[in-house]
């Protein structure tokens, strides 16, 4: 296998939780530890499974109605660290910063709100910030991290882990990383549409 790495902690922060429960069992059942906020946090917990609050990594709580949860150096650096680079290596351990392996993002639904009448204030309250951050540095870091950019590839992580359980190849992790940047550049391209309206 090229270039396998193998799945310890993922990162969880999705819009949409259907379809979620059976990607959950499976990582959980690979031993795979859980880090999410909000509402999709307290979806994991239902679920039955422990996981841990971004807040008590990055010893921040989510602020501004929202806005700010997943933006802190801890939670970026443990997704661009590079695992064969020393120098990342010393600073993550220097500054505490947890490596995670995967990250799993649902963007704000920005489309389905414009489309539904809403207005501005609500339609920009759905651009996602937090998430396509998540997304864009998942995918830079492809070499060490699996980037899942919505609720459409949830079933494409699902097969590999029943083919191979939590490990990935650099082939899958880099299938991933076109996906996301392909989700991020269609969800740009909406917002930019609706801008220039």
């Amino acid at each position: 296998m090229a270039e396998a790495k193998k799945i310890k902690t993922a990162l969880i922060s999705v819009f949409h939780k259907d379809g979620l429960d059976e990607l959950l069992k499976k990582l959980n059942a690979e031993g795979v530890k859980f880090l999410s906020t909000g509402g999709t946090q307290k979806f994991i917990e239902e679920q039955g499974y422990p996981c841990q609050k971004v807040e008590d990594v990055t010893t921040y709580p989510s602020i501004l109605g929202g806005r700010v949860k997943t933006l802190h150096p801890k939670v970026f650096g443990g997704i661009l660290g590079r695992r064969d680079n020393e120098g990342d290596r010393e600073q993550m351990a220097k500054y505490e910063i947890p490596e995670i392996d995967l990250v799993i993002v649902d963007l704000y639904p920005f489309e389905q709100t414009v489309a539904s009448g809403a207005n501005e204030a609500d339609i920009i309250e759905k651009i996602d910030i937090g998430g396509i951050s998540l997304i864009r540095a998942g995918a830079k870091n492809f070499k060490d991290v699996v980037i899942v950019p919505s609720k459409a590839e949830y079933g494409v992580l699902l097969d590999i882990l029943n083919k191979k359980g939590a490990q990935t190849d650099i082939e899958d992790r880099k299938m991933f990383a076109a996906r996301a940047f392909g989700v991020s550049s269609h969800y740009d391209t909406a917002i930019h549409g609706w801008f220039t309206k």
